[in-house]
């Protein structure tokens, strides 16, 4: 019989030896099924081991699939054969001549075969055949995408021997094939969609990634491997930025920590020396308050028995007269007399009681001090506060009659400075794919385009879900930061937004400055004009497709410039002014200040993002590059 007819195994390429039959039509040996299955076994084909395909044909078959003996071809191949296992002694011509088989290794060898097993990295379990006996397999040489199994150099003769096997793709030893597999359609992974960066199956390239760019994923992986010297290197850098960031920001820690402690002992040591000086004073007027005391009672005191000692001479002497009887005159007389001395003796007024207490005095002078402490803490309290509005810690000289003008008069200084005095401060800013909202395709990390058809974005707990916005990469918390936006078409508005401001908003507050978290200067396709916290304010400015942002955080400030020619023209400076002092006339209010005197320094408190909020369907921007010699923030840190 020939070894490639239709009663031959397509797998060992043997006459048929227990044959099965699939419901696809194909007839294999139930021991070569029962190798290619190794996790079914030759009861069934369900199990673990996913579902099982004709070797031949592909053809998925269910869990459930009993591998049954189809006894009609046994009886067929025997009487073909002839009766019985052997030759016959008359059956000689009239039997096709027993092919003879091939030199090739068995199709499920003894574990004493010569198949030594292929060196495998020190620690790393190699994959294992599928074919081999359990307990006893080999090393894998190849895994087929094809019979979705794995198979050592012995059980490989079949897929090059076979016509209908070698079409099968072999790739290096996988240890977890399904992994190889479109978790869809169940197909091989063979090709690379470019436009979303996934690997596909060929009906996923035929149905949904139908126009785009597609590429085997060897040359995809050949050009990437490419790259993947620069991305190591940009790797390194950043990660030798952050090496340094972080180095500098310990270093800073640390010197907070000591300038805390020492800061700390001295203002305590000055509350100490502070609260003995009040501890003497307080004992001082206590013992002038006793002295005068003492003084006042003792003059006072004496008076008050003179006093007492007089009244009881007039009683006595007034008593001895009325005492003396009519027909004594001489003694009459005489106590007449007594009296009339007592009495003179006590005539004239007395002291008084004093006019003032000089002690009295003494809560007065302890309420001047008392009141004086407080202005002076409450004052002292108020600078303290106000020195965080300076890097150095210490208020510059003029500060609040400038900020106690308009904040417009102001902005004409900043304006002044040159494109190159900015990009001290450049801020290399990289889109963040976790925040982008699914009708927003970014281009790398620098370009964004609001579309019509959904993406498919992973999920993601900071992705903006009801509001066309993306943030940057990184947080913002001290310092000046300077970037760019060019404005390529359509309504775009820039600007920052809190780290924690909730992706989830609803549309008409998770807008960029529609809240009090975020501000942004706005282009509608006519004039700019910036928002926060729901107002907005129209600029008289020309459009620029250029737009400059300077985030100045110790000043609690965001300026926007339009930038022509490496010139910077200033459109709006954000800031909250001070109160204006007593005796400045009144000026009309201004409703947009009124809310970023109210609310902008709390925008500060937070951590910032840059944020991009692509407003109209046709909306595009860039992040502008820089100068390839300007130093990151990052790096200046």
């Amino acid at each position: 019989m020939d070894g490639s007819g239709p009663f031959s195994c397509p797998i060992c390429l043997e006459p048929l030896r227990e044959p099965v039959t699939l419901p696809c039509g194909h007839n294999f040996c139930l021991a070569c099924l029962g190798a290619l299955w190794p996790h079914r076994g030759a009861g069934g084909a369900g199990g673990p081991g996913g579902t099982a395909r004709c070797p031949l044909c592909q053809e998925p078959f269910p869990d459930g699939l009993q591998l049954r003996k189809n006894h009609t071809l046994s009886e067929l191949l025997q009487l073909r054969q002839g009766s019985g296992p052997g030759p016959g002694p008359g059956s000689g011509p009239a039997r096709a001549p027993e092919p003879v088989a091939p030199s090739a290794p068995p199709s499920a060898p003894e574990p004493s075969a010569p198949c030594a097993p292929e060196p495998w990295p020190a620690g790393e379990e190699p994959v294992r055949c599928d074919a081999c006996p359990e307990g006893a397999a080999l090393p894998a040489a190849l895994s087929c995408l094809s019979c979705f199994a794995s198979f050592c150099p012995a059980h490989l003769g079949p897929h090059e021997r076979s016509p209908a096997l070698r079409g099968h793709r072999l790739v290096p030893p996988l240890r977890r094939l399904e992994e190889s597999l479109c978790p869809r359609h169940l197909r091989p992974l063979e090709r690379y969609c470019r436009a979303e960066r996934v690997c596909l199956c060929e009906a996923c390239a035929a149905q949904e990634h139908r126009g785009h760019e597609l590429v085997p994923l060897e040359q995809e992986r050949a050009l990437q491997e490419a790259e993947q010297p620069k991305v190591l290197s940009a790797v390194e850098d950043r990660m030798d930025e952050l090496g340094a960031g972080i180095a500098q920001s310990r270093r800073t820690v640390a010197l907070i920590k000591s300038a805390a402690v020492a800061e700390r002992e001295r203002v305590s040591q000055l509350f100490a020396e502070a609260a003995a000086v009040l501890q003497g004073f307080q004992t001082e007027v206590l013992a002038f308050i006793d002295e005068g005391e003492a003084t006042l009672l003792g003059r006072s005191q004496g008076d008050l028995r003179r006093q007492e000692e007089q009244r009881s001479r007039l009683s006595r002497a007034r008593r001895n007269l009325s005492q003396v009887p009519e027909a004594d005159s001489v003694s009459f007389l005489q106590e007449l007399l007594a009296l009339r001395l007592a009495l003179e003796e006590g005539c004239g007024p007395g002291p008084g009681p004093p006019r003032e207490l000089s002690f009295t005095k003494s809560s007065q002078a302890v309420q001047v001090v008392r009141d004086g402490l407080a202005s002076a803490c409450t004052s002292q309290w108020e600078q303290l506060q106000g020195l965080g509005s300076d890097e150095d810690g210490l208020q510059k000289p003029g500060t609040e009659d400038a900020e106690s003008q308009d904040p417009e008069s102001t902005n004409s200084l900043e304006s002044e400075a040159p494109r190159d005095y900015f990009l001290k401060f450049a801020y290399i800013v990289d889109l963040d794919s976790d925040t982008a909202d699914k009708f927003l395709q970014l281009f790398g990390t620098k370009g964004v385009k609001r579309v019509l058809c959904p993406i498919n974005y992973p999920e993601s707990p900071t992705r903006f879900t009801h509001c066309e916005q993306v943030l940057g990469e990184g947080a913002l918390d001290r310092g000046t930061y300077y970037w760019e936006v060019e404005i390529i078409e359509g309504w775009v508005s820039v600007g920052v937004m809190a780290e924690d401001f909730s992706p989830q908003e609803p549309y008409d507050r998770g807008r960029l400055g529609r809240n009090a978290h975020s501000c942004c200067l706005q282009w509608n396709g006519r004039s700019f004009s910036v928002w926060f916290h729901g107002l907005e304010v129209l600029l008289p400015q020309p459009f620029s497709p250029t737009v400059g942002i300077c985030l100045e955080y110790a000043d609690r400030a965001l300026a926007f410039y339009a930038v022509r020619d490496g010139k910077m023209s200033l459109l709006r400076r954000l800031k909250s002014s001070r109160a204006r002092r007593c005796g400045t006339p009144a000026s009309p209010v201004d409703p947009f200040q009124s809310r970023l005197d109210s609310h902008f320094a709390e925008l500060f408190t937070h951590r910032l993002k840059p944020a991009f909020f692509l407003e109209s369907v046709d909306a595009h921007l860039q992040i502008g590059p820089l100068k390839k010699s300007c130093i990151s923030v990052l790096k200046r840190r």
